[in-house]
């Protein structure tokens, strides 16, 4: 005799899905992950072959090993049982605690997402929003040692030097960067830490959070991990060079062995936009008064940005920003520069070590500097900066803007020149500034509008640096 078993339908969809998952877990996903990783083997035996700069073994460690490995160090765990002793809590609930900070800093670099995906991603966009010029740079290949690890370190104008900086140098390297808190959100946690960023909570006064990073940048460095650093620690408010700050860079040099083990080598990186995408957000950083947007404010801002600029694409009226230009300087070897002063930063003091560290920090800084390239509407801002009460005739102004290039030059700065053309230069400039009303045109005359001098000195500060002394104090 047959028994019919009924069930009510919600279980029956119940064992349905249950069975679908069995289905795809059993015989879909082992064929999807042989798939992947077929592609991403093929990827890294391509890139192998054209990367200058070779991607190490370490930054190819699964994720979770390299955790472990983090959790093991000894120094962190001196940190995790000076944690329990000093906060009176069990030793699992600081090792718990220092395990959520590994896993929160450790990236899980992904060599398919990083050179398809990441490389696609940055460069349509670069290109989309720039002009983008890599200035003559030193070979990397030819100055950097064998298997030494190499930091790039960079100035800090906008969030998308992380953008430019990772398309320009992907013939040459994968990098990994430093990322703040605001990259902790969904989608952008995941991509980022698949292009093997690592998280960091800046101004974080925790010991043992700090102790956990400071080791896991050390076993970066000792395992070959090209980095991208910002010595400035955040962007820059008024377009000025900020002091550097020595978190990262500390941490790279405390537990180097100068006579044993890989070099470090810093490669200075100067950058400059001739429109920086944040300009006007940074400076309200800069007046107490300034009401500041919420994160409500903001995001409408942001999208009546995107609106405008897409009305004047559908009116075939929208221009790029700009140029965007790279610069990279002479690589610098700490084994070199420590070893000419007899100094091994293991055996010094705290104090003196961060004195050493902080001077070591203001040679690279001043590297950088050096290397930050002129850009057209940087030079125009520098001359409606230094007289902002004259009205100019456009012979006039590039007159003052060729002697300003002159200038430049005998300092030994690198002046980007489109087209090889200096009356072109000055032209882009211009029009840059004049379509932004910072700079108004009257009867032939161009003159710099009072409400936008904070505007002007933002873009005229990123040169600041490179005039003479002298001329500056004329200015």
């Amino acid at each position: 005799m047959t028994e019919t078993v009924s069930l009510p339908l919600w279980l029956a969809a119940v064992v349905f899905l249950l069975a679908a998952l069995a289905l795809v877990e059993r015989l879909l996903l082992p064929g999807v992950k042989w798939v992947v990783r077929r592609r991403v083997n093929r990827v890294l035996d391509e890139v192998d072959r054209r990367l200058k700069i070779r991607i190490q073994p370490f930054k190819l460690t699964k994720r979770q090993v390299l955790v472990e490995r983090l959790l093991n160090d000894p120094p962190v765990l001196e940190a995790i049982d000076a944690a329990s002793r000093e906060e009176g809590i069990p030793i699992s609930t600081a090792y718990a605690r220092a395990a959520a900070y590994a896993e929160e800093i450790v990236p899980g670099f992904n060599a398919y997402v990083y050179f398809r995906v990441g490389y696609f991603l940055a460069r349509q966009a670069a290109r989309a929003l720039y002009r983008v010029r890599l200035g003559e740079a030193a070979e990397l290949a030819a100055a950097v040692p064998e298997g030494a690890t190499v930091v790039f370190l960079m100035n800090h104008r906008s969030n998308m030097d992380y953008v430019l900086v990772s398309y320009l140098v992907a013939e040459r390297t994968a990098l990994s960067y430093a990322v703040g808190e605001w990259a902790r959100v969904w989608p952008l946690q995941t991509l980022f830490r698949a292009m093997g960023a690592y998280f960091i909570r800046r101004d974080s006064r925790n010991a043992l959070y700090r102790r956990v990073l400071e080791r896991y940048v050390a076993m970066a460095t000792a395992g070959g991990v090209t980095q991208a650093v910002y010595p400035e620690g955040g962007l820059t408010r008024d377009g000025r060079l900020r002091p550097p700050r020595l978190g990262i860079l500390d941490y790279i040099v405390r537990s180097f062995d100068p006579s044993a083990g890989r070099d470090v080598v810093f490669v200075p990186v100067g950058l400059n936009y001739d429109r920086v995408l944040e300009d006007r957000t940074l400076l309200l950083d800069l007046d107490p008064a300034a009401a500041r947007p919420g994160a409500g404010g903001a995001s409408l801002r942001t999208a009546a940005f995107l609106l405008r600029n897409l009305g004047l694409m559908a009116r075939n009226r929208w221009r790029r920003f700009g140029y965007a230009c790279v610069q990279l300087g002479p690589p610098v070897s700490l084994r070199r520069y420590l070893g000419a002063r007899g100094i091994d930063p293991r055996a010094l003091p705290r104090e003196e070590r961060i004195a050493r560290v902080g001077e070591l920090a203001n040679e690279l800084m001043a590297a950088i500097a050096r290397v930050v390239p002129v850009v057209p509407v940087a030079l125009v801002a520098t001359v409606f900066v230094r007289w902002p009460e004259r009205s100019f005739t456009e012979l006039e102004l590039k007159a003052e803007a060729l002697r300003l290039i002159g200038e430049l030059e005998a300092a030994g700065a690198k002046v980007h020149v489109p087209r090889h053309d200096r009356d072109y230069a000055i032209s882009v400039g211009l029009r840059m500034l004049t379509l932004r009303r910072a700079v108004t045109v009257a009867d032939g005359l161009h003159r710099a509008d009072p409400r936008e001098l904070r505007l002007l000195g933002y873009y005229a500060g990123s040169i600041e640096h490179l005039l003479p002394r002298q001329e500056e104090g004329a200015a």
